[in-house]
């Protein structure tokens, strides 16, 4: 079977997280990270225990030669090519679950999470970038064969009119608003 391509390490955590460990559900897994050749490919290998019940949990990843570093200031999950490991119900529900802890106005936190709120609001932005990726040239909207996972194709049948690009657009450029009322809170 071929690897499945992380296009970035931050990609690679996103899956492994959404993935959780198959014995407990423990989402939270900080593996240890090493570049391999496998089969004539280069692959980053992930392994280590589930901080909740110990099991052994190891992820194999086919990566491009033309590795990514990431931003200091956002994130960045991806090229312009749409993801093998998330689909973009996943990616939507990614952008939910980030973007429902980061209060609107800066000036309800301390100083001292700023940085941080600004920074996970980068990943709802980044992840809805990644949902439009999935929008096929020429159309307007996700198709619904492009969820392949029950959590992407169960938030798709919740609202499928989220999967059109305006709609998407509109709510990542809200979120980009708030980023940056945040890093001008900073400055």
């Amino acid at each position: 079977m071929a690897l499945m391509m992380a296009r970035t390490n931050a990609e690679a955590h996103v899956y492994m997280e959404l993935s959780g460990c198959p014995r407990c559900g423990q989402r939270q897994f900080d593996p240890s990270n090493s570049l391999i050749m496998l089969d004539g490919d280069l692959a980053s290998r992930y392994h280590g225990a589930c901080p909740q019940c110990g099991l052994e949990r190891e992820y194999t990843f086919r990566v491009g030669y033309d590795l990514q570093l990431p931003p200091v200031d956002r994130a960045r999950f991806g090229d312009e090519r749409p993801s093998e490991l998330i689909d973009p119900g996943e990616w939507m529900w990614l952008a939910d679950f980030v973007s429902a802890r980061v209060p609107v106005d800066p000036g309800d936190v301390t100083a001292g999470e700023r940085d941080r709120y600004r920074y996970d609001l980068t990943v709802a932005v980044a992840a809805l970038d990644e949902v439009l990726k999935f929008v096929p040239p020429g159309a307007d909207q996700v198709p619904a064969e492009a969820f392949w996972t029950d959590r992407g194709r169960e938030v798709y049948a919740q609202r499928p009119g989220r999967f059109i690009r305006g709609a998407v657009l509109a709510v990542r450029d809200a979120y980009q608003e708030i980023v940056d009322r945040y890093a001008h809170a900073l400055s």
